[in-house]
C-alpha cells in the first residue's frame, strides 16, 4: 500500500529489507529452498530478508511497477539475492500464457465434434462443455442456459427445494447453497425444474417454459459472503484490524510472502497470473507455495494450507497484462473464514466510487514490505481517463479496472499482487471488484493503480472451479 506521493521514482530494479525475521511455519520444519540465480544486476550482500523485482520501462512511460513481492531470509548466513527483470513488451507482468491445472504439466481439454453444450451431459475431457452453463443476475438471480434455449434464462421458484440448491451450488464448486430465495422476473420465459427428476447438473434438470406463477424465479446464493466479523469506521492508509478482510490471503513462496490473493469460496483463491512465471524456476510447482488466510501479521502465522492445483488463465499476455487472473484450489477448506463475494453478471460499481483495497506490499515507493495488513481506499476511475497520454496512454484494456487518485498518493503497491479490491453494495456485502495486477510507480499522478476488472472474469471463474472439482 502507499500512501504518499513521492516524486519521480527512483531507477531501481530490487529492493532489500535487511531487518525482516524470516517468517515461521508452525508444524512444518524449515524450507532449504536454494536461490535461484539469473544472469542480470545480482546484489551480493549480508543476509538480506527481503527482494523486490521490478520490471524494465514500458513504451514511453517510466519505471512499470510490478506488485510482486519476495520475502527472504537464512539464519543470519550471508545469501546471494537474485532478481528477475523481463523486458518484454511492456515489461510489467511475467506469467505463462498456459493453461495449467497443476504443477507444471499442462492439462488439455479434448471435445469431440459431436459435442453437445449445456445438455447436462459431460462430452469434453475436462468438462468444458457443461462449465458456462450458470449464471448470477441482480439479486442473484439464477440464470441457466440449456442445449435447447441457448441463452441464460431465470428459474421458475416453482418446486424448488433447498436441496436442488446444495446440488447447484455444489456443481459450481462450493459446498452448498446458503441462502435459497425468491425474486420477481421481467422474462416472458424461464427454465422450470422438476425436483422428482433432478439429474447432477441443474442444466440437465430443466426445461424452458412460459408459466412461471407471479413470475417468482429463483434468487440463489452459494455462500455467506462479504461480511466481516469486524465493522466500523475505517481510517484510510492504517494497518488493518483482524477480521477486517477476513478474505485476504497470503500466498508464500519458498517461505516467502509473494503476492496476495482472496478467498473466493472455502478451497477456492482467486489472485494474478503474473504472480506464477514460467520462466522461474519452481513457481509453478504447488509443493513450493504456502497459503495463509485471514491473517493481519506475517510474524504470527497459523498453519499453512497447502495447493492442490494452480489454474492460471489461458489467455494472459505479460506483454499487456491482459486477462492477469488466476484461480488456487486449495488441498483443503477454509470454512471458518467469511470469503469475499464475487461480483454478480453485470454488477457495476459507478466511476468515483471509493473502494479498498489491502495488503502486505510496500507502503512507499522503494520501501519494504508491510509486516502487518495495511488498507487504503482507492477511486474507482474511468477507463477514457486512465487511457489519456498524461496516463497509460491506450494500455488499459477492457479487462482492467484503474483505481487510485489521480493526484497521486493512494495505491496498491509491490507485494499486493492478486490482492484484493473490494467495493460495498446497497445489500451491505463487499464485493470482488479488482485484482491487483501492475501500475507505474506506486501513488504518482496520473499513474494509479491497474487492477484486472472481475466481473468481466465471472464466465471463467465459474468455470473454472466447477471443472477442478469435478
Amino acid at each position: 500500500m502507499a500512501y504518499t506521493q513521492n516524486g519521480d521514482p527512483p531507477n531501481y530494479n530490487y529492493m532489500l529489507d535487511q531487518n525482516r525475521p524470516q517468517p515461521s511455519y508452525p508444524g512444518i520444519q524449515a524450507a532449504q529452498g536454494q536461490p535461484y540465480y539469473i544472469p542480470q544486476q545480482i546484489l551480493h550482500t549480508p543476509a538480506p530478508n527481503l527482494v523486490q523485482t521490478v520490471p524494465s520501462q514500458s513504451r514511453n512511460v517510466s519505471s512499470s511497477k510490478s506488485k510482486k513481492l519476495c520475502f527472504r531470509g537464512s539464519g543470519g548466513s550471508a545469501i546471494i539475492v537474485t532478481l528477475l527483470v523481463l523486458a518484454v513488451g511492456f515489461g510489467v507482468r511475467y506469467g505463462p500464457s498456459l493453461f495449467n491445472f497443476a504443477k507444471k504439466e499442462q492439462i488439455t481439454d479434448t471435445c469431440p465434434a459431436s459435442k453437445v453444450v449445456c445438455d447436462g451431459k459431460k462430452d469434453c475431457s475436462q468438462g468444458s462443455d457443461e462449465s458456462v452453463c450458470v449464471q448470477f443476475g441482480k439479486g442473484n438471480e439464477l440464470l441457466v442456459k440449456t442445449s435447447k434455449t441457448e441463452s441464460f434464462l431465470p428459474v421458475c421458484s416453482k418446486g424448488w427445494t433447498k436441496s436442488i440448491g446444495d446440488q447447484t451450488c455444489k456443481q459450481l464448486g462450493f459446498k452448498e447453497s446458503f441462502e435459497n430465495g425468491i425474486v420477481q422476473t421481467s422474462s416472458s420465459t424461464v427454465q422450470s425444474v422438476n425436483n422428482s427428476q433432478f439429474s447432477n447438473t441443474i442444466q440437465g434438470s430443466v426445461v424452458s417454459s412460459q408459466q412461471c406463477p407471479d413470475k417468482n424465479v429463483v434468487s440463489l446464493r452459494c455462500n455467506d459472503c462479504g461480511r466481516p466479523p469486524t465493522s466500523g469506521k475505517i481510517i484510510g492508509g492504517a494497518t488493518a484490524a483482524q477480521g477486517q478482510w477476513p478474505w485476504q490471503a497470503s500466498l508464500h513462496f519458498m517461505r516467502s510472502h509473494t503476492c496476495g490473493g482472496s478467498l473466493v469460496a472455502p478451497n477456492f483463491i482467486l489472485t494474478a497470473a503474473h504472480c506464477f512465471p514460467s520462466d522461474t524456476a519452481g513457481m509453478q510447482e504447488i509443493s513450493n507455495w504456502r497459503v495463509f488466510v485471514g491473517i493481519v501479521s506475517q510474524g504470527n502465522l497459523p498453519n499453512p494450507i497447502y495447493l492442490k492445483q494452480i489454474i492460471l488463465h489461458e489467455n494472459y499476455k505479460s506483454a499487456t497484462h491482459d486477462n492477469d487472473i488466476a484461480l488456487l484450489k486449495l488441498e483443503t477448506s477454509v470454512n471458518q473464514i467469511n470469503p469475499i463475494c464475487l461480483p454478480v453478471t453485470g454488477q457495476t460499481f459507478p466511476t468515483g466510487m471509493s473502494c479498498w483495497t489491502t495488503g502486505f506490499g510496500a507502503t512507499t515507493q522503494g520501501g519494504r514490505g508491510s509486516t502487518t495488513l495495511m488498507e487504503v481506499a482507492v477511486n474507482l476511475i474511468e477507463q477514457s481517463t486512465c487511457n489519456k497520454p498524461t496516463s497509460y496512454d491506450g494500455a488499459i484494456t477492457g479487462n482492467m479496472q484503474c483505481a487510485g487518485d489521480l493526484a497521486g498518493g493512494r495505491d496498491s503497491c509491490q507485494g499486493d499482487s492478486g490482492g484484493p479490491m473490494v467495493c460495498k453494495a446497497d445489500d451491505q456485502r463487499w464485493y470482488l471488484t479488482g485484482v491487483t495486477s501492475w501500475g507505474i510507480g506506486c501513488g504518482k499522478k496520473n499513474l494509479p493503480g491497474v487492477y484486472a476488472k472481475v466481473e468481466r472474469f465471472l464466465p471463467w471463474i465459474h468455470s473454472r472451479m466447477q471443472m477442478v472439482q469435478q
